[in-house]
């Protein structure tokens, strides 16, 4: 989007809504009625299968289908989504990551059967893996073949399609991870260092071009309630940026080093309980994105309002989408310069957040760059325990959130009275549907194109080639999103990033209240004869480890003995681990939808493996009636957002395990 002269008007930025669910066909109407309501920009949100490479009847992807976003396929499901939409003319942005190079390519093999020239495609692939592996969790390969992937693209757009973002660098989930704003700063930077070598060193760009690199980088950031300092974090971003392209790669441009970005809003920080201030919070972010005209956002996209109870309906999207319009339209934000130049209080946090940032990039770079410190563990082990200081801060109530930890009592909420009605019901038969789509897609494409194409894919990969010509190759072959990735995984290996628990530290957590709980633990500990053992497991594609994480460092303090092996495991893994590890209690962690499929099947195979006496419990975004159901399956516990003080959780853990082997007896009523 141009950028206006200092005395003009501001134009609007790009207003999106973060959409896609079920099939394409269903998320193709989305869009159009979005488009129709005025959003100016089409944000695609794919579900966990497509992320993480898996085609819709794969074991993992049992239960994840259409949930969180789109299942695409293959190019089929593609011409699908944007049916009716000219991608000559759209301005599309794709959360995507490490299947970035593969949906890249789809779009290009869509936009190009549209008549349309890839030079006027205009939208963004996120493609950031490295706060993947930090925060989100749908990272496939190592760090190295990740790298090469995103550098590969960026390569392949600044000479093919130079008004694509081949990346949109993301502290959007390093915030969601705990990232203190100097943290986001910092490691947010410390990834576009890596990018940036990896473009350059790779040869594939003159040295005449790098500016254009540069110039097509963007950011994806998030905007927490303390609207004040986050709109300070926005102009510490500017000015970070611009040092950072002038002095360690000389883009002498300035309209080169200007710092792009793109937000959502805060979603984890919206709360289950009192679910209508979310309202308030969401416009109070909104505007640390858009009062300073020099670091305003170019694109912005809002949650809904009861993001924390499940999947927003049409009419909660809109009423995101018509905050945004207020704002742009009603108001006269837009008509003046910036709001904040000359303001000593600004400028002061400002130099704080920069000096703080500067020093932690220094950090990482003596490590080694981003991509050691992740391979290390060190920046995990940072925001592990940068969220366990957040979390103690709100529980103990020095972080006031309001409906939640204070002032919460409350009237019966009209928006609410529907019920389970009030989100987004995602049918069971849609994953059945998708299951039977994609074989019927196999059976009925040129096999020996397919398997020619692969071949080719999996010959580049092990060469420096650039792998984008390959890949939209496959994509006209008509190979699935699971068959792309196979091949990949074939020549790249799998990984397993750092969980960060183990040297994370929790800070002032030795109150009253975690110093009775830890004593329960022991003495229910020397009933059995042994240290309690807990499990916490992760099933199925959800990345989302932030909850998990947390937990599992709490039931460490109280003193549980706590297995955790990360994310993305089947239900059969985590019943082999429970029954080798032999712990007392199952503690499953699911955000993404996927729990009345998954955690039964956890049930089940403790119950086949004769270990049926071991009890589970559920934290997640769980509606009443699912927990009820799940409750009928044998589930000890739910706990859901509401649920915030994770001692009083670890407490109710404990008394779950007494109630399944000591009949619930405590030491002193024997």
């Amino acid at each position: 989007m141009p950028y206006p002269a200092d005395r003009e008007r501001d134009r609007p930025w790009v207003m999106r809504t973060y959409a896609g669910h079920s099939s394409a066909a269903a998320s193709n109407a989305l869009y159009r009625r979005n488009l129709a309501k005025g959003q100016t920009g089409l944000s695609v949100a794919f579900d966990l299968p497509t992320q993480t490479g898996y085609d819709p009847d794969d074991e993992l992807a049992r239960g994840e289908v259409g949930k969180v976003g789109v299942p695409i396929g293959h190019i089929g499901d593609m011409r699908q989504l944007f049916d009716g939409i000219p991608l000559g003319e759209a301005n599309t942005s794709m959360t995507i990551n490490a299947t970035a190079m593969w949906l890249l390519a789809l779009y290009v093999s869509v936009a190009e059967e549209q008549g349309a020239d890839r030079a006027t495609l205009a939208g963004t692939t996120q493609n950031d893996i490295i706060k993947e592996y930090l925060s989100r969790g749908t990272y496939v390969f190592p760090p190295g073949p990740s790298l090469r992937l995103i550098t590969d693209v960026v390569a392949w757009t600044v000479a093919n399609a130079p008004r694509w973002n081949p990346i949109n660098i993301c502290s959007y989930h390093l915030q969601e991870a705990g990232a203190t704003p100097v943290q986001e700063l910092a490691y947010s930077m410390s990834t576009a260092i890596a990018v940036l070598d990896s473009v350059f060193d790779s040869g594939q760009v003159p040295e005449e071009r790098r500016g254009e690199v540069v110039a097509r980088i963007s950011f994806f950031v998030n905007a927490g309630v303390r609207f004040v300092e986050e709109m300070c974090k926005m102009r510490a971003f500017v000015r970070l940026w611009d040092e950072i392209t002038r002095d360690r790669y000389g883009i002498a441009d300035p309209k080169h080093r200007r710092f792009r970005y793109g937000v959502q809003v805060n979603s984890l920080g919206l709360t289950e309980a009192q679910p209508e201030n979310n309202v308030q919070r969401i416009v109070l972010e909104m505007l640390a994105v858009t009062l300073s005209r020099d670091a305003r956002a170019r694109a912005i996209q809002l949650p809904a309002w009861n993001e924390a109870l499940g999947l927003p309906r049409p009419w909660d999207q809109q009423w995101a989408l018509r905050m945004q319009q207020v704002l742009a339209y009603e108001t006269d934000l837009l008509e003046y310069q910036d709001l904040f130049a000359g303001s000593h209080v600004v400028e002061a946090k400002v130099d704080e957040l920069v000096e703080g940032a500067r020093a932690e990039v220094d950090r990482v770079q003596a490590m080694g760059g981003a991509v050691a410190a992740v391979e290390s563990g060190y920046m995990k082990s940072a925001l592990v325990s940068s969220l366990a200081e957040r979390r103690r801060r709100v529980e103990s109530g020095e972080d006031v959130v309001v409906g939640v930890n204070r002032f919460a009592t409350t009237e019966p909420s009209p928006l609410q009275a529907e019920g389970a009605n009030a989100i987004e019901q995602i049918d069971p038969a849609v994953e059945r549907q998708a299951v039977e789509a994609i074989r019927a897609w196999r059976a009925t494409r040129d096999d020996a194109r397919v398997r020619s194409t692969l071949d080719e894919l999996r010959a580049a990969a092990k060469t420096d080639r650039n792998l984008v010509e390959a890949t939209i190759a496959c994509a006209k072959a008509g190979v699935t999103t699971g068959e792309w990735s196979r091949a990949l995984r074939e020549t790249f290996g799998e990984y397993r990033a750092p969980t960060g628990v183990s040297a994370a530290s929790a800070s002032g957590e030795a109150g009253a209240e975690i110093a009775r709980v830890r004593e329960r633990v022991r003495r229910t500990g020397e009933e059995l004869g042994e240290r309690l053992r807990i499990l916490v497991g992760k099933p199925g594609l959800d990345g989302h480890s932030n909850g998990a994480e947390q937990v599992a460092v709490r039931a460490r303090d109280v003193g549980f003995e706590v297995v955790y092996q990360g994310i993305r495991l089947t239900p059969a893994q985590i019943v082999a681990a429970a029954v080798q590890e032999d712990v007392h209690v199952v503690g499953l962690s699911i955000l993404s939808g996927s729990h009345l499929e998954v955690v039964p099947a956890v049930v089940d195979g403790l119950r086949a493996a004769g270990a049926g006496d071991v009890p589970v419990v559920v934290g997640g975004i769980v509606p009443p009636d699912d927990a009820d159901a799940l409750r009928e399956r044998g589930v000890a516990r739910v706990f859901t957002p509401k649920d915030y003080e994770l001692t009083q959780i670890m407490d109710e853990i404990v008394t779950v395990v007494r109630e399944a082997v000591l009949d619930g007896v405590e030491p002193a009523d024997r």
